[in-house]
């Protein structure tokens, strides 16, 4: 996991918001997701409407292999800031790693019209694409993630599997 840029705010509240998950958000980019969770608990017995430590605990969550969990988290994050794209992306994310193809399509389309072009939900709704069996749609949403000029890492996957799509495999 790499650094975590915070976000600009206009809205005090929510920046006192994404002030209370820092500690948090440290402890998973170190890899420490119990303590984590454990510190974003306590942020949300302070404040239950905090929906960036709802997004937190899901991805605390992933990364600790347990989808259900990050699925209901990344939802509650949502229920309570519907705009927040980057926990659409992540739920969308977790729906295709739980086989609910449709489901995760959906949330990356929403999150593409929320924010159209986001490099991010472009990935998200062609690795969905993909894993249903859209070849089609798969390519085409994944070959403009591509012109994003993502990192490298996830180029040299995403180029794999558009080469598999032009193959026929």
């Amino acid at each position: 996991m790499t650094e975590i840029k915070a976000p600009t705010f206009t809205d005090p509240e929510d920046a006192a918001r994404w002030d209370a998950v820092e500690e948090a958000v440290e402890l998973i980019v170190e890899e420490h997701y119990r303590d984590a969770l454990d510190a974003l608990r306590r942020v949300l017995e302070k404040d239950a409407k905090n929906s960036y430590a709802y997004n937190w605990v899901g991805v605390a969550m992933f990364e600790s292999g347990e989808m259900e969990p990050a699925r209901d988290a990344y939802r509650a994050a949502l229920k309570l800031a519907p705009g927040y794209v980057g926990a659409r992306v992540s739920l969308s994310h977790v729906l295709r790693q739980l086989g609910d193809y449709r489901e995760a399509i959906k949330e990356g389309m929403v999150a593409l019209e929320q924010q159209p072009g986001d490099s991010d939900a472009l990935y998200a709704v062609g690795m969905a694409y993909y894993a249903r069996g859209d070849k089609a749609a798969a390519r085409r949403h994944l070959a403009a993630y591509l012109e994003a000029r993502p990192e490298l890492e996830t180029a040299v996957e995403v180029r794999g599997i558009i080469d598999a799509i032009d193959q026929g495999l």
